[in-house]
C-alpha cells in the first residue's frame, strides 16, 4: 500500500517506462550481431536484452567467446547517437516532471550503462532529474536492490518515501527487495503495488 503523505521521492526506470526505446535496442544490437556474422534476434532474445545491462545481454546473445569479444570490441567504437532518433518519450513524462518538481526530488534507476547520459541530452532532459543511477554506477544492477538502495541513500530517505515506477519483473523484484514501493507502468501481469497505464496516473496517486 501506498501512503502517499510519505513519499519524497519518485524514480523511475528508462526503457519502456520514460521511453519506448523497441525499436532502437532492436536496431542497437541487431547492428552488433550483424557485424559479427551473427542473425538479427528473435523476440525471446529481444525480451531478454530489453531489461538487461549491455554487458549481460551481449554475453546472452554471442557464446562464442572471440565473437563476443570482437562485439564487446565493435560496441566501445560505436556510438548509441544514431539509435535514439528510434526512441519516443512517454507523451505526458515532461508535464509530470513540471508537476513533480516543486514537491518530490526525482531519480532513475536503469540498467543503461554509457548511453543514459547522451538519451537525457538528446531528448532534452539533461539536468531534469536530481539523480541518475545506471548499471556503470553500481556493482550489481537490477534486479538487485543496489541502484534502489543509493538513491535512498543519496536523499537518505527510508524505503517507503520513495515510489518505483518500472514494467519489467526485473524492476519488481528490484523494488521488492529495497522495501520500495512499485507502480509497474503498461504490465498488468508485474506484482505491484499499484498498475498505471499513463505517467499522467502518477499526479493521481500523489494527489497533485
Amino acid at each position: 500500500m501506498i501512503d502517499s503523505r510519505r513519499i519524497h521521492v519518485v524514480a523511475f526506470d528508462c526503457d519502456g517506462v520514460m521511453f519506448d526505446s523497441t525499436l532502437a535496442n532492436q536496431a542497437y544490437y541487431n547492428h552488433l550481431l550483424n557485424r559479427i556474422g551473427l542473425p538479427a534476434m528473435i523476440p525471446e532474445q529481444f525480451a531478454f536484452v530489453h531489461m538487461h545491462t549491455v554487458e549481460e545481454a551481449l554475453a546472452y546473445l554471442i557464446h562464442d567467446p572471440d565473437l563476443l569479444s570482437k562485439a564487446r570490441e565493435h560496441r566501445v567504437q560505436m556510438t548509441y547517437l544514431s539509435f535514439i532518433r528510434h526512441m519516443v518519450m512517454e507523451p505526458t513524462l515532461e508535464r509530470l516532471l513540471d508537476n513533480l518538481k516543486p514537491v518530490y526530488k526525482t531519480a532513475i534507476a536503469t540498467n543503461r550503462c554509457d548511453t543514459m547520459d547522451r538519451v537525457l541530452c538528446e531528448h532534452g532532459l539533461e539536468g531534469r532529474f536530481d539523480i541518475v543511477v545506471t548499471a556503470s554506477d553500481v556493482r550489481y544492477p537490477k534486479p538487485h536492490p543496489e541502484p534502489l538502495n543509493a538513491i535512498l541513500a543519496h536523499f537518505d530517505i527510508e524505503p517507503d518515501q520513495m515510489i518505483y515506477i518500472g514494467d519489467s519483473p526485473l524492476d519488481a523484484a528490484a523494488a521488492r527487495a529495497a522495501g520500495v514501493p512499485f507502480i509497474a507502468y503498461g504490465n498488468s501481469d508485474l506484482e505491484a503495488d499499484m498498475h498505471i497505464e499513463s505517467l499522467q496516473e502518477i499526479q493521481d496517486i500523489l494527489g497533485l
